[in-house]
């Protein structure tokens, strides 16, 4: 009888005796590295940079499973929002473009009906270029990317908690403009934010079971700290809304998705998102995560959101396809400026780790935020990443993990980070030679190595006039500059305007800017993926 492990046998084309058995299992890992792989994003709310212990030490609790996600991965230190807020953030989480590419400017938050949805008909999303590829796709969790609903007599409705009561549910559904009409195979979201901007529906595959007919007082809610259920809106909700589980719901159903698929169809890839409300105001743990940390609601929160991401990492364990999924944390933008407050007067804890603003601000604390990719046996453990990197970027990776060369004419705000990923790019050689960012107000941010321009006066965000944000203000060194330019390098706190000093560098950055605006795209034309073109599991 052969034995494999005995017996050496010259094969063709090699050139020297080796152990079958080695060949066909190193045959078999090949192959297995050239599958495409399963994606999952957990896409965070209102998440500071220093949120998470694994990048900030000093915070009052830790985050083990994230610590874990970190230590078996990359962790990116200058990764950035698109936007420092979330309706246009998520947009480019899904279109791998930053909001002007769809509004010709900045782009607000949506309450109420909302929309329609800045994903305009023809934009191709990352949803869209995977099921293409063969995969199946699903959302679950907060959209808040807009949506189209219409009245009785078909005209479509406008923002607003008070259009609510207007909607036409057998006019407005299945949604022309939601997840399944933007690539996803299977949703489960909520329009808005779930907890604080009514309408409080949940929307399932493009439907609504239960409509909002009752009116939600926020005072039925948990006020846990006297103060952390505040952003809670008054509005109109479904019968039965679930306001203090929704994460676990969310979690829930993205299980439920990702079992089902590998019962079904265990030969092909899946995509799913998992979009947290975590930590976005009002601060609702679960009632299972009350009391679980030392550092009041928000610690618990973010206890939640960490818990739910070791069951993601239990799942594909569990499933025998941890080798086979790339799993990436992010999220949306800076935390919120109460959010930030308490903390650090509560519990001596800075979301923003010293950087100097917040969300909606244009400084560093509004749109520096965590970024963690995972994927055993591709992306080398324990690395901490330098380069700079965007949300955006996060479309042109997948695509290059599936060996797709995306056409020019999408995601034009996307850069390839899997060399990053994989280990085969030299930190001190940026795969990005420019970065765009945009403030609440739609102004515009770049940066080009160490250096940051913003091109308007003050924070582009909150107003430090008033009384809660005075204490965060700081003085301005050349107040009459229509914009802003610092060195990170030598001024990471955003303190030292050189608008006047460099004005040599001032200018190189604001003609980069108007070209990059002006041209229709900041990434590279002809994009090739890193990993060779790989057939889709069928």
């Amino acid at each position: 009888m052969f034995d494999p492990n005995r017996c050496l046998k010259q094969v063709s084309g090699l050139g020297r005796p080796v152990c079958l058995s080695v060949l066909l299992l190193s045959m078999t890992v090949i192959a297995k590295a050239e599958d495409p792989p399963n994606i999952i994003i957990v896409y965070a709310d209102d998440l500071g940079f220093g949120d998470l212990s694994c990048y900030n030490s000093k915070a009052p609790y830790k985050t083990p499973r994230l610590d874990q996600m970190a230590d078996e991965g990359i962790r990116f230190t200058d990764a950035h929002s698109p936007s420092t807020i979330c309706s246009p953030s998520r947009y480019g989480l899904f279109s791998g473009q930053q909001i002007y590419r769809s509004t010709g400017r900045g782009g607000g938050a949506f309450e109420g009906p909302g929309g329609p949805s800045y994903l305009k008909p023809g934009t191709l999303t990352i949803a869209q270029m995977l099921k293409e590829q063969g995969y199946r796709t699903g959302v679950f969790g907060k959209w808040h990317v807009g949506l189209s609903w219409f009245d009785k007599d078909g005209k479509r409705l406008g923002g607003g908690f008070k259009n609510s009561l207007l909607i036409d549910y057998e006019k407005s559904t299945p949604l022309i403009d939601g997840p399944n009409a933007r690539g996803f195979d299977e949703s489960f979201v909520t329009p808005n934010c779930p907890n604080t901007d009514p309408l409080y529906v949940y929307i399932e595959n493009g439907m609504v079971a239960v409509p909002a007919s009752e009116r939600h007082d926020p005072k039925s809610l948990p006020n846990p700290g006297g103060k952390w259920r505040w952003d809670n809106d008054a509005g109109w909700m479904s019968p039965g809304y679930d306001f203090m589980n929704a994460d676990l719901l969310f979690y829930d159903k993205t299980e439920a998705f990702i079992r089902e698929h590998r019962t079904k169809t265990p030969d092909k890839p899946f995509f799913a998102v998992l979009s947290t409300q975590i930590a976005h105001a009002p601060v609702l743990p679960a009632e299972e995560f009350n009391g679980a940390t030392e550092a009041g609601p928000r610690g618990d929160f973010v206890w939640e959101l960490d818990v739910l991401v070791g069951r993601v990492l239990d799942l594909v364990k569990e499933l025998g396809i941890d080798d086979q999924t790339l799993v990436m944390f992010n999220s949306d933008n800076g935390a919120e400026t109460l959010h930030v407050n308490w903390m650090r007067q509560d519990h001596q804890h800075d979301p923003s780790d010293g950087w100097r603003g917040m969300k909606r601000d244009a400084w560093e604390g509004g749109h520096r935020v965590p970024f963690i990719a995972r994927w055993p046996g591709q992306i080398p453990p324990k690395q901490v990443s330098t380069q700079m990197t965007n949300t955006t970027d996060i479309f042109a990776t997948v695509a290059s993990a599936v060996g797709v060369s995306l056409p020019d004419e999408a995601a034009t705000d996307s850069f390839d980070m899997l060399p990053v990923m994989l280990g085969q790019q030299d930190e001190s050689n940026s795969v990005r030679p420019h970065l765009l960012t945009q403030s609440f107000r739609g102004e515009f941010q770049i940066r080009q190595g160490p250096w940051k321009y913003l091109d308007h006066k003050g924070s582009g965000g909150n107003n430090y006039e008033v009384k809660n944000m005075q204490p965060w203000a700081l003085p301005e060194k050349a107040p009459d500059a229509p914009g802003q330019l610092y060195n990170l390098d030598d001024d990471p706190g955003e303190t030292n305007n050189l608008y006047f000093k460099e004005e040599a560098k001032r200018k190189e950055m604001q003609e980069l800017l108007s070209k990059l605006k002006s041209s229709g795209r900041s990434a590279p034309t002809n994009r090739k993926p890193f990993r060779k073109p790989i057939k889709a599991r069928q």
